[in-house]
């Protein structure tokens, strides 16, 4: 077993954003493979010392076809070094941005039954240009109830780029 495998699952591109990040600040970037969650339905995790999944929130809840696919894989991600992070909005504040401190974190641990190595939690991003109708107004909604940004003409990004960094760096994936 060699190298390591980052699969994101990603509602508007920022928690790929990360991922991607994350390879880039890795040491051995060359011997990581980086993949979506649709690829990895049907991809042989086997030959990967490590795998970390990064996976976004849209409306309170991680994809339901991330829970399926940790579902069906269980027993090989717990044979492997294994990470996990959530990228959500909710991140961008102090007291819910870590693994013990975020409600979707604590959620996704409990529905998954699964125990990574790892975990990590960052702050997202709101890009209401890019948002449909329906989103767009939701999800300023859902601001303007937390306290955040409502201005729909503009993009806010919350991610710390040096905690991922650090993140990666913890990680020390495999060359």
């Amino acid at each position: 077993m060699s190298g390591s495998l980052i699969i994101y699952s990603s509602t508007d591109g920022q928690t790929k954003n990360i991922c991607e990040k994350i390879k880039g600040f890795s040491k051995n970037s060359e011997s990581i493979k980086l993949i979506s969650l649709e690829e990895a339905s049907n991809f042989n995790l086997q030959p990967y010392e490590d795998i970390i999944i990064g996976a976004s929130i849209r409306y309170g809840k991680h994809s339901k076809n991330l829970y399926k696919f940790i579902s069906s894989n269980k027993e090989t991600l717990e044979k492997k070094r294994s990470a996990f992070f959530s990228v959500n909005v909710v991140a961008r504040k102090p007291e819910k941005n870590t693994p013990e401190t975020n409600p979707y974190m604590k959620k996704f641990l409990k529905i998954s039954n699964w125990k990574p190595d790892k975990l990590g939690v960052f702050a997202g991003k709101v890009n209401y240009p890019n948002y449909g109708f329906f989103d767009k107004y939701i999800i300023r909604f859902i601001m303007f109830i937390t306290k955040g940004p409502t201005d729909t003409t503009k993009s806010f990004e919350f991610t710390d780029w040096s905690k991922v960094e650090d993140f990666a760096k913890e990680l020390s994936l495999s060359s």
